[in-house]
């Protein structure tokens, strides 16, 4: 996802993959998800948080490993208090004007810049977390293949814009060095307006489930898109997850303080 901006492609350029969105596949008795089948491998319940800015030795850093900033707002060194909260087992990640006017907030990855931390060749991939609301704002749940040799591997599981609150979209993309760059793409329109509706700002699971053949999406572990697993994505993928800003003119109308609200995030091997 940021990925999209990291690498020089601009917002029109998402604008239209969202207008050349596929239409969403029809769900197979194999795409159901059945988490009896599979063993539990990550479990971050947010009890507590081990992080540091770049390790080692800690389960989170609160960068790329690459040293990849992206968005709107700078991604902080943790300290007490910010970015990062932990109360009654739930991570709040917050994004706020410094007092230079400049936006700050947090993003966590799995593994530090020599690659020791979890990652993981297939599985099952799930957060539970609120998201904020307004303008500007970009949280996101994403994968990244370990061996960035040749190509950079990615999973979008979740970007949410904060000026299209209808859906999140999902991306799976495949950065070559060479400048090459697939993606594909869906727009999951999930949320709504109603009494009975999702919302973005209430509690809800987003996952991926990958394995040689195909990378799944879903939410509140309903399956909802597709698409065929490319080989530089059958290698061990690791965990990020951020509050991110988008770097444009709905950053200025963003709600200061900004707040993302994560429950757990679990891994699951497929047995």
């Amino acid at each position: 996802m940021r990925r999209i901006v990291a690498a020089g492609i601009t917002l029109a350029a998402l604008f239209l993959l969202t207008a050349l969105s596929p239409p969403k596949a029809a769900e197979a008795p194999q795409d159901r998800l059945n988490l009896e089948q599979m063993s539990l491998s990550f479990d971050e319940d947010f009890t507590t948080l081990d992080v540091s800015a770049w390790g080692p030795g800690t389960r989170w850093i609160a960068h790329t490993p690459w040293s990849g900033d992206f968005g709107g707002a700078r991604f902080a060194n943790p300290h007490e208090g910010f970015p990062f909260r932990v109360e009654d087992g739930v991570l709040r990640i917050e994004a706020r004007r410094d007092k230079e006017g400049e936006w700050q907030s947090g993003l966590l990855a799995s593994v530090d810049p020599k690659g020791d931390g979890f990652a993981q060749q297939y599985g099952y991939f799930e957060m539970r977390a609120r998201l904020p609301e307004g303008p500007g704002v970009w949280p996101a749940f994403w994968l990244i293949g370990k061996d960035r040799s040749k190509a950079t591997a990615e999973i979008d599981v979740l970007e949410y814009y904060g000026d299209k609150p209808g859906g999140y979209s999902s991306v799976v993309h495949v950065w070559h060095r060479d400048g090459r760059h697939t993606s594909q793409y869906n727009r999951n329109e999930v949320f709504g307006t109603g009494s009975e509706a999702a919302k973005p700002g209430e509690f809800h699971t987003y996952g991926v489930r990958v394995d040689r053949d195909w990378i799944r999406i879903y939410f509140n572990r309903a399956f909802v898109w597709k698409t065929e697993t490319q080989p530089e994505h059958r290698q061990p993928l690791y965990i990020l997850l951020n509050l991110a800003l988008v770097d444009g003119a709905t950053k200025e109308e963003a709600p200061d303080p900004s707040h993302m609200f994560v429950d757990y995030v679990r891994a699951y091997r497929l047995d």
